[in-house]
């Protein structure tokens, strides 16, 4: 066990082992300070330089041998095409085999030992000067022993002896790892069938099969290659050469005369489509499977349709195809497809539904734009059917008989494949609106009488505000009113022809939108409709009736009342803003109505500041009341102005004084209220039209007396720092001083040389440069200046 001394004992060997470690301590430290004191002194640290650092390179070393490889095996080849084309006369048959038959080997042999060395990139640089040279050989013989054959056909010979050649060459114990002779075949494979079908003067239906052929052979080695650049190569060749024959096959179907063709362009197509999905079907990557599935689907409907169209007229066309397309999608929702497959076919059978109506959408927009060119011929008298009424003189879009079959076939299709429970309200709202929009050309296709048209729009638009309000989510509301609105629109314009029409449209309409606008979800479209088709109504009243323009403005200021009476009682923000917004421009409609008789427009300026200070009454519509006293202000000085008044002051002095005393009492009693609030009105009131009869005045007594009046203004306003009274008072100075300035300016512009004003505004742009700082800062100290006045 271990010994344990007594405390006191334990205690004092502790203290002594201290002071030992103290003593030790204070020796070091000691020793220290003179090792520092004896020591030089030591020189000032140099500054800190980073370390030189060679330059970066901006090229590798494989990088740069790659690129060296490359110029040099180019630069040789540019020297053999030269020595073949220009130097070849010059030696004998026996001198010209010799050469290229031994410079060919010696490049073909190369490769062997360098590879044996693991000189791989100067082994592909001399393998690639081998194939050029066997591509010379090829040439040279045609040139020096067969110059009597057919380019063409010797061209096609050629290449499929240099594709095999290449492709032994390439599968050689010892150039198997050589990169580039396999690809190299792959492309000189692309040629042989094409160039023999255009050396036997084969049409295009056999330039078609030979590319397609050529693109499934590309097909099968892409699938069976390895990855690397053989299948990279194929794949390339079966997409261009594939690509070039679909498009001469789809050519062929549609210019097909007669069924045969038809079926032979059908038959290349349906080959295509094959060779594209059996490549779908051992693809495993998701996405090209899906895509290579589409393009098949694709190529299926183009193929099929077109052997039915050649026996059907043309307007049958799109309709054919969109059957093929309905019977594609049928097929891939009966079958057991894996699931790339089906997304391929189910995006094929997408697409050419989405064609279809596109290839519909111009006989819609004729029906619902056309009318429009009855603007310039209102109530010239009915027309004799519906397309007479829709064309308006506007050409018919050809072959567009089928438009509203094909719109309603999507239709149903939509509304029968769309299951799923988050896309199915969607698909609900396009096939309302797509149905509407077949409904609505079917009275044009069939060129029904004039009043059919009429109430089938009407129809459709009250259908879709309908289907709007049983709508539960705000996009699906949106996105059937604003159609209704379009169709609404549309039947408003088509109505113009006759007068009866146009006012029993414009009442429907009205009150249908009115009756829509009980729905708070509707509302926010439906309310502004309304009015605005109300607007039109008490337009159509007017002018059915006689009344001249300036007349039926005070009709037409019943709309702006009511919006304004409206929007008071409307909870809902969106609903009420549009609301004012569409009675506002009610408003400006009547002002613009009354605008050619001056005494009506002070009568309708009149009644719109009273709908404005109405609405001013409302707690939320304050700033109302500045729209209202101006639109008060604007009538007064426009009746002055009827009445041909010359000394406009006589009438807006006892205006301007009283509003003056009690604009004064008022800032007494609130001292919040502003300037703008109290002064303002009362002093436009006289300073406006004042300076309005001193720029039409020739003589001096009125701009003066202005002149002094808006001084006088203007030394008050920065007296008791105010803004209105400095702001106005200082404009109407202005203003009046460049007034009595005018002529004398007039004079010295004319005596000017034509140099001097460019000149002038040279250097004031140079001045304005220059201070520009300071000029802001002045600016800066104006604004807090008058932004401390009340």
């Amino acid at each position: 066990m271990t010994h344990l001394p007594p405390p006191a004992e334990e205690l004092r060997l502790i203290d002594a082992e201290l002071w030992q470690l103290d003593a030790r301590r204070a020796q070091l430290l000691a020793r220290r300070a003179w090792l520092v004191a004896h020591l030089p002194a030591p020189s000032a640290p140099a500054p800190f330089a980073a370390p030189a650092l060679p330059p970066r390179p901006e090229a590798g070393a494989p990088r740069v041998q790659n690129v060296l490889l490359l110029l040099g095996g180019l630069l040789l080849t540019i020297a053999a095409i030269a020595f073949t084309l220009v130097s070849w006369g010059h030696l004998g048959i026996a001198g010209r085999s010799v050469v290229l038959g031994a410079v060919t080997v010696a490049a073909l042999a190369a490769p062997l030992p360098l590879l044996a060395r693991a000189l791989r990139s100067t082994a592909e640089a001399v393998a690639g000067l081998a194939l050029a040279l066997t591509v010379l050989d090829a040439y040279a013989l045609h040139a020096a022993a067969l110059p009597g054959a057919d380019g063409t056909a010797y061209a096609a010979v050629a290449a499929a002896v240099l594709a095999v050649v290449w492709t032994a060459y390439g599968w050689l114990p010892g150039t198997a790892g050589l990169r580039l002779p396999r690809p190299a075949a792959l492309a000189a494979a692309q040629l042989p069938l094409l160039l023999w079908a255009v050396a036997a003067g084969a049409g295009p239906s056999w330039i078609s099969a030979a590319l397609l052929v050529t693109a499934a052979c590309d097909t099968v080695s892409a699938l069976r290659a390895p990855a690397g650049p053989v299948r990279v190569a194929a794949a390339v060749g079966a997409y261009g050469t594939g690509a070039w024959g679909v498009l001469v096959a789809v050519g062929l179907s549609w210019t097909a005369g007669g069924p045969a063709a038809g079926a032979r362009a059908a038959a290349l197509l349906l080959g295509a489509a094959g060779v594209a999905l059996a490549a779908a079907w051992r693809d495993r990557a998701e996405a090209r499977a899906a895509g290579l599935s589409g393009v098949a689907g694709l190529l299926a409907v183009v193929a099929l349709g077109g052997v039915a169209r050649p026996a059907l007229p043309a307007a049958w066309t799109v309709p054919v195809h969109l059957a093929v397309g309905i019977a594609l999608l049928a097929a891939v929702r009966a079958g057991r497809l894996p699931g790339s497959v089906r997304r391929g076919f189910l995006a094929a059978s997408a697409v050419v539904h989405g064609v279809a109506v596109l290839g519909a959408l111009p006989l819609v927009a004729l029906t619902l734009m056309g009318p429009a060119g009855w603007v310039t011929r209102v109530w010239s008298g009915a027309p004799g059917g519906a397309r007479e009424a829709v064309t308006a003189g506007a050409p018919w879009p050809p072959y567009s008989e089928t438009g509203p079959l094909v719109l309603a076939a999507v239709a149903a299709v939509v509304v029968l494949a769309v299951r799923e429970a988050t896309w199915r309200p969607r698909a609900l709202t396009g096939a309302r609106v797509l149905a509407g929009a077949a409904l609505v050309a079917v009275p044009v296709v069939l060129d029904a009488p004039y009043p059919v048209a009429l109430l089938v729009e009407g129809a459709v638009a009250a259908g879709l505000l309908a289907a709007a309000a049983r709508s539960r989510t705000a996009s699906a509301v949106l996105a059937q009113a604003v159609p209704a609105l379009v169709v609404s629109v549309s039947l408003v314009l088509l109505a113009l022809p006759s007068r009866p029409a146009t006012l029993g449209v414009l009442a429907a309409l009205t009150a249908l939108f009115a009756a829509g606008s009980v729905n708070r979800r509707l509302a926010p479209v439906t309310a502004p409709a309304a009015l605005a088709h109300a607007a039109a109504l008490a337009c159509a009243v007017g002018a059915a009736a006689g009344w001249a323009p300036r007349h039926t403005a005070l009709l037409v200021l019943v709309v702006p009342a009511l919006a304004a009476l409206l929007a008071a009682r409307i909870a809902d923000v969106p609903t009420t803003v549009a609301v004012e917004a569409t009675g506002a421009a009610c408003a400006l409609l009547a002002v613009g109505l009354a605008v050619t008789s001056p005494p009506m427009l002070a009568l309708v300026l009149s009644l719109c500041a009273v709908i404005a200070a109405g609405t001013a009454v409302r707690a939320d519509r304050r700033p109302a009341a500045w729209v209202a006293t101006a639109l008060f202000a604007l009538a007064a000085w426009v009746r002055l102005a009827a009445w041909d008044v010359t000394a406009p002051e006589a009438y807006t002095l006892p205006v301007t004084v009283p509003a003056l005393v009690l604009g004064a009492l008022r800032r007494r009693r609130d001292a919040d209220v502003s300037s703008w609030g109290a002064y303002g009105p009362g002093l436009a009131a006289t300073l406006v039209p004042s300076l309005l009869a001193a720029w039409a005045d020739a003589h001096a007594t009125r701009p003066w007396l202005l002149g002094a009046a808006a001084l006088v203004i203007t030394l008050l306003g920065a007296r008791h720092r105010l803004q209105a009274p400095l702001l106005l008072g200082g404009g109407v100075l202005v203003l009046d001083a460049l007034h009595e300035l005018a002529p004398y300016l007039a004079q010295v512009a004319d005596a000017l040389p034509r140099w001097v004003p460019p000149a002038l505004a040279g250097l004031v742009l140079l001045a304005v440069g220059a201070t520009y700082e300071r000029r802001l800062r002045d600016v800066r100290r104006v604004r807090e200046v008058l932004g401390r006045m009340n």
